[in-house]
């Protein structure tokens, strides 16, 4: 019975939560930080949605960057395609979160890639 009670609880509480997120607007696209970790050099670059753009050694596509509607500046939900230059398996692809990096990162030897922001004018 205590159990029964405790999952309709927590139920309820997850409409709550779902309820309380906001819509999220699609930015024109993003912008991203490469890592070189053999040399510590970093580079920010734009990328527009759609568009594909070489980060050091790697190719890095972006195909939607949205940010919270009502805060346009408090995150960044990228969905990103990393490619090894000459190389078409992707070494990474999904969605990548500017305050979590490490949540779902690219795993590679040399380089790291992670999300700033979005562009949104």
């Amino acid at each position: 019975m205590i159990r029964v009670f405790c999952a309709i609880l927590l139920c309820l509480g997850s409409a709550a939560i779902a309820q309380d997120s906001g819509a999220a607007s699609s930015g024109s696209g993003a912008v991203l930080r490469g890592l070189d970790k053999v040399n510590g050099r970093t580079v920010d670059v734009e990328v527009n949605s759609g568009g594909t753009v070489p980060i050091f050694g790697l190719d890095v596509g972006l195909a939607d960057c949205r940010y919270p509607a009502e805060n346009p500046t408090g995150d960044a939900y990228a969905f990103l395609t990393i490619r090894e230059k000459g190389v078409s398996a992707p070494k990474f692809e999904g969605w990548m979160i500017a305050s979590s990096p490490a949540l779902n990162a690219l795993d590679h030897s040399r380089y790291d890639v992670w999300v700033l922001r979005c562009i949104t004018s």
